[in-house]
């Protein structure tokens, strides 16, 4: 029979488009670029992962075992979050969006940084890589982004910290920890 599903958290959503969508709206998107534009598509409501998950179970011709159906066939687990995931994505930082010629296409309204404001934040940001400063890093990025507001180690199951304090005991060199933040940088959204 299989199971159980696993979920990390039972009030995790995520924004679902289907590939053509997608692909369609990045190519309209792309006509409208005049360089630099940063673009955001309607992606209608995000959906709650357990919802997915038990609508899933359902399909395969099954019945989720949870409080309410002990009989049922499959459970549902939830895992906690890992480090640096998010409950929620969030499509912008900021709130400055404009329209487009097409409905289902904005328009960001980003802020920018200067090459010679841009430059120095790239180097310290590269230094506390390679000396896995860990907090250094933190604020770098509190400096360079306007509206990045880090989760709380407490809100996630474990810490960056702890995971960063983990690859050094274990040996890690510079250049393995600068690809463990890079890692990290890459997953959070």
């Amino acid at each position: 029979m299989g199971g159980p599903v696993t979920v990390t958290h039972p009030e995790v959503t995520r924004y679902f488009m289907t590939v053509q969508e997608a692909a369609q709206l990045v190519i309209q998107a792309g006509s409208m670029a005049t360089g630099g534009d940063v673009f955001v598509l309607d992606m209608h409501d995000p959906i709650r992962i357990v919802d997915l998950a038990k609508k899933m179970v359902h399909l395969m011709g099954y019945d989720v075992r949870d409080e309410n159906s002990y009989r049922g066939d499959i459970a549902i687990e939830y895992t906690g979050l890992r480090p640096g995931e998010k409950l929620y994505e969030e499509l912008l930082i900021g709130e400055s969006v404009t329209g487009t010629d097409h409905p289902k296409i904005m328009r960001a309204e980003e802020e920018t940084l200067s090459w010679q404001e841009l430059k120095p934040l790239i180097d310290r940001l590269a230094q506390a890589c390679e000396s896995a400063d860990s907090e250094e890093i933190r604020q770098v990025l509190l400096s360079a982004v306007a509206g990045f507001k880090p989760e709380l180690d407490s809100e996630v199951q474990g810490s960056p910290e702890k995971s960063l304090e983990a690859a050094l005991e274990e040996g890690a060199t510079g250049a393995k920890v600068t690809a463990l933040f890079g890692a990290r940088a890459g997953k959070k959204k």
